[in-house]
């Protein structure tokens, strides 16, 4: 292998971690580990009360596939919960089409949410917790739409839709 294809071939690999880091799952840390919540459970009970893909997103801060969750196109007046525990989370009113194929919203409710710095992926971005069980929701970032400039970026399978009425 020439010295210009050996770089070419590293480059590559480089450039791929991000995705290979996605694909292949959850992040083993987080800047939660220790933290005490109001609202807790053991591992087993947190895997028996939910699905294999909400343990790995909520309990285990993976990412759901884009476009993959109903709740993207949820349009109805209600309440976004969260599916570990409850918590009331985000508002209908509150929520808009970002276009990233994941639910948007540009404020949580009062005391709703926590956030904390995720350097995973080769990237530094403010990861979403529920306040109530720490469950992993999403990430926020500062491209929203007005009045805040947040765009709460959710995952759809880490809540559920309570409908208004």
């Amino acid at each position: 292998m020439h010295r210009r294809q050996f770089f070419v071939v590293l480059g590559s690999a480089v450039a791929l971690l991000p995705v290979a880091a996605w694909v292949t799952g959850p992040s083993t840390s987080s800047a939660l580990d220790g933290k005490v919540f109001p609202f807790t459970r053991t591992d087993d009970e947190w895997r028996r009360q939910l699905t294999t893909a909400q343990y790995r997103v909520l309990r285990g801060h993976s990412t759901e596939r884009p476009f993959s969750s109903p709740l993207d196109h949820e349009k109805r007046a209600g309440t976004f919960v969260c599916a570990g525990c409850g918590q009331e989370l985000f508002s209908s009113g509150t929520k808009f089409d970002s276009g990233t194929g994941w639910p948007s919203f540009w404020a949580p409710l009062p005391d709703a949410v926590g956030t904390t710095m995720d350097r995973s992926m080769l990237m530094v971005r403010r990861e979403v917790h529920c306040a109530r069980c720490g469950g992993h929701l999403g990430h926020v970032f500062d491209d929203g739409p007005r009045p805040t400039g947040q765009r709460y970026c959710m995952n759809g399978i880490a809540m559920r839709f309570m409908p208004k009425g």
